[in-house]
């Protein structure tokens, strides 16, 4: 049997600093009530430095809010005049500056206010959590934990709980279920020392990579480009990382650890860069000051230049092989080609590897027991790919440990006294050094990946090369594409066609799911796919592909039995019309769908344009004018190629149904969509009954071309881009009718089909796509 804890329903955050609103908007965006205090202002109105804060926070890139409306959920107060606030608070955050005294002190004033069932914890990166409650009682102390989120909070997955040895497990059970399940987070449970699991593995990587540029070994780009997604690490690399979270802060944390941590071995590592002390006393920050490692003039991003103290442009990387390393597939084939580089960019990897894995190793005992919580704090906390025993894994064993005893890097009894033919993984399982074998990573039920799914007997039930049909329990398929990127061809197509069929004719299963793991939910329909028949000018291939694409879209919504789209990420173009065609679809919390088709020079030919006009007449519109008061909105997001930037913007902006199910942990969305099909056939499901959909006709086209010409003539748009926005409009207001009426679906497919196939014909497109299809975007 699962947990079912009471979710909590409101929240107080002490300290509006950048990470204290951004905490506070994440728990809004999952739908807590929520008091964000501070300092009262010297001057002016009291709660000034909050709202201030809080300001910048809405307007913060990439978005913190889900929507602009969610941050009405955000109450500001202050210290002096708002503290019995948080008496309501089921959960009391305190995120104030790192500074022990200042924490403490706090923690006195909350225990005297706060219920005595409310939860307490500390938001801190590196401070010892059992050190902020000194002196409380211990009923107090039973409820605190220290709670490390990472920023930015919305985006990223970590949340490092740490209970000290007086907090009750209960409270630390319930606040990991909250954080799994209501703010999407992958959790970890840490020890209390100093900066916890992610913070002292991931500093102490950082500032090793930095110690080849301030001994001159190698540029900044360069260490950049062997730190960044050619090995599985956010595009960031090292430098623009620090850049990004601050160098006053990198400052901060390297002198804390360094002070904190007299008995580690690797201790010298943490001593603060000279080149850092210099950046910051001169004022260059990073990003928020404008100059850091990197400094932006004009058009060009230039870097520091350690001995001049100024700021260059790139110079050439001197990698050797890189480019074919770069090609070499998947991040594990990257990571073995340049393991085994001969040159400088080898060199570099084989040097930081080996002694990142060497610190990792020997943390265990220290900072967790587990292998897998450090390679999860990895992944979850700074973006890479894989962890650092399972990149250990990936270039054997064996061979990485004898390089490292070769090298002099210190390792562990444990790790010397593991088989020469020994791995940390095996399936499921990882070697945990307190018990000397291999156990179970615990991953929850409701998140178990798809290829745990497919290990079990008979789980595929049908397949084609770009498509498997899975079944994944309780009478429910799942349909997983398998296609370059999850995009939509003929064989994608077909496949949704025949899995339909086949879970319709079953008696045994009660509906089908749609989804997938990859990074993205789909590009959309393959475009190279229809490319070779464009070359050859088979316009009529085309038109019959897009005609299947539209089939298959209405199959899904008409489907005698339930189909629940499961989306995550990305969903563009077709992937949106996809979405958008299933009646009942769960979507992660972060999923960023739109129909993007104008910006290739076409209109959504999917069912994109009709659904988003069926929509709009199914809203409850009584009179013209407000049908085009409704209509006009999703016009323009079809002509601006608009991206909702959450689930939650997608439903206002028409590409999910309000009653949608949204998931705020992504991992969880195939479980939840299989039990949405399951309440579904067991309320007894009927699809969606076929209705006709009003247009306004000419009068509503020249109404939106109104808007269309202003568009242009304010410099918005390109004479092209006018053009394709009259298609659109035209399509959607139901083509040549002379005044509105209600037509069928099919019309306006039909509609779509024909513009489509109109602008592919024409040059200007045909640019935009070539441009596309070569990784050079054109706008003309």
């Amino acid at each position: 049997m699962g947990v079912h804890h009471k979710p909590l329903r409101s929240a107080a955050v002490l300290g509006a600093g950048t990470m204290g609103a951004q905490i506070a908007a994440h728990l809004a965006n999952a739908g807590l009530q929520v008091h964000l205090l501070d300092m009262p202002a010297s001057e002016g109105p009291r709660n000034a430095l909050v709202d201030r804060n809080l300001k910048a926070a809405t307007k913060a890139k990439p978005s913190t809010f889900f929507t602009a409306g969610t941050v009405a959920q955000i109450r500001t107060g202050n210290f002096e005049d708002d503290f019995a606030r948080i008496a309501d608070a089921d959960w009391v955050i305190e995120a104030v500056v790192e500074r022990l005294d200042i924490k403490q002190q706090l923690m006195a004033r909350i225990e005297k206010v706060a219920r005595e069932d409310t939860i307490v914890s500390t938001n801190t990166s590196g401070i010892l959590i059992r050190d902020i409650v000194a002196g409380r009682s211990n009923l107090f102390k039973s409820r605190v934990l220290g709670t490390h989120f990472f920023n930015p909070p919305r985006y990223l997955e970590l949340l490092e709980l740490i209970p000290t040895d007086a907090t009750d497990p209960d409270i630390t059970e319930k606040l990991a279920w909250f954080g799994r399940v209501h703010l999407g987070k992958g959790i970890i449970i840490a020890k209390d020392v100093p900066y916890f699991v992610g913070n002292r593995i991931g500093v102490y990587s950082m500032l090793g990579a930095m110690e080849y540029f301030t001994s001159g070994t190698y540029t900044i780009e360069e260490i950049d480009t062997l730190t960044g997604p050619l090995v599985g690490r956010p595009k960031s690399g090292t430098f623009r990382t620090a850049d990004l979270v601050g160098l006053d802060v990198m400052k901060d944390i390297g002198a804390l650890l360094y002070d904190a941590l007299p008995k580690d071995e690797s201790r010298e590592r943490f001593r603060v860069p000279e080149v850092i002390n210099s950046l910051v006393a001169r004022g260059a920050l990073g990003a928020k000051s404008g100059a850091g490692f990197y400094r932006k003039v004009g058009r060009e991003i230039r870097s520091l230049n350690l001995q001049k103290g100024s700021y260059e442009a790139a110079r050439p990387l001197k990698l050797g092989s890189i480019r074919s390393i770069r090609k070499a597939g998947s991040v594990a084939h990257r990571l073995r080609e340049l393991y085994g580089d001969k040159g400088r960019a080898g060199q570099f990897f084989r040097k930081t590897t080996q002694d990142t894995l060497g610190y990792a190793a020997r943390r265990l005992g220290e900072i967790t027991d587990s292998p897998a919580n450090i390679d999860k704090a990895m992944r979850w906390g700074f973006g890479w790919e894989l962890g650092p025993f399972q990149i250990w894994d990936v270039l054997g064993f064996r061979q990485v440990r004898n390089d490292m005893e070769a090298a002099d890097v210190q390792l562990p009894a444990w790790i010397e006294s593991m088989p020469a033919g020994a791995s940390f993984y095996e399936g499921q399982r990882v070697w945990t050094p307190s018990s000397g074998a291999m156990e179970k990573v615990h991953v929850p039920a409701d998140e178990t990946p798809l290829a745990a799914v497919k290990a079990r007997p008979a789980a595929e039930l049908w397949s084609n090369n770009e498509v498997g049909l899975l079944d994944i329990g309780n009478g429910v398929a799942l349909l997983e594409f398998r296609s370059k990127a999850n995009a939509m061809g003929k064989e994608v197509i077909g496949g949704i066609m025949s899995a339909v069929e086949r879970v319709e004719n079953d008696s045994r299963l009660r509906g089908l799911v749609i989804g997938n793991e990859g990074r993205h939910f789909s590009v959309g329909a393959n475009l190279k796919e229809m490319a070779g028949a464009f070359m050859l000018r088979r316009f009529s291939v085309i038109d019959s592909f897009i005609d299947q694409f539209q089939q298959a879209m209405q199959r899904i919504h008409y489907a005698a039995k339930p189909v629940v789209v499961a989306v995550h990420q990305r969903a563009l173009g077709g992937g949106c019309e996809l979405v958008m065609a299933s009646p009942n679809p769960v979507a992660a919390a972060e999923s960023y769908m739109g129909l993007v088709e104008a910006g290739i020079g076409l209109i959504p030919a999917g069912t994109g344009c009709m659904r988003l006009a069926a929509r709009v007449s199914a809203s409850g519109a009584r009179h013209d004018n407000d049908l085009l008061a409704a209509l006009m909105p999703r016009f323009e997001q079809i002509a601006k190629a608009e991206v909702a930037t959450s689930a939650e913007q997608a439903k206002e902006m028409g590409f999910l149904p309000r009653h949608a199910k949204v998931v705020m942990r992504g991992r969880r969305r195939f479980h939840v969509a299989k039990w949405a099909v399951v309440g579904l056939s067991e309320q007894g499901y009927m699809p969606p009954a076929p209705a006709p959909v009003r247009v306004l006709g000419q009068p509503g086209y020249a109404a939106l071309k109104i808007g269309i010409h202003q568009m242009y003539k304010g410099g918005f748009a390109t004479d092209y881009d006018r053009h394709i926005a009259e298609r659109v409009a035209y399509v959607m207001t139901g083509g040549d009718l002379s005044g509105a009426q209600d037509v069928s679906e099919q019309y306006l497919l039909d509609l779509e089909r024909t513009v489509f196939l109109e602008l592919l014909k024409n040059t200007k497109t045909q640019k935009r796509i070539a441009g596309m299809l070569a990784g050079k975007p054109v706008r003309n």
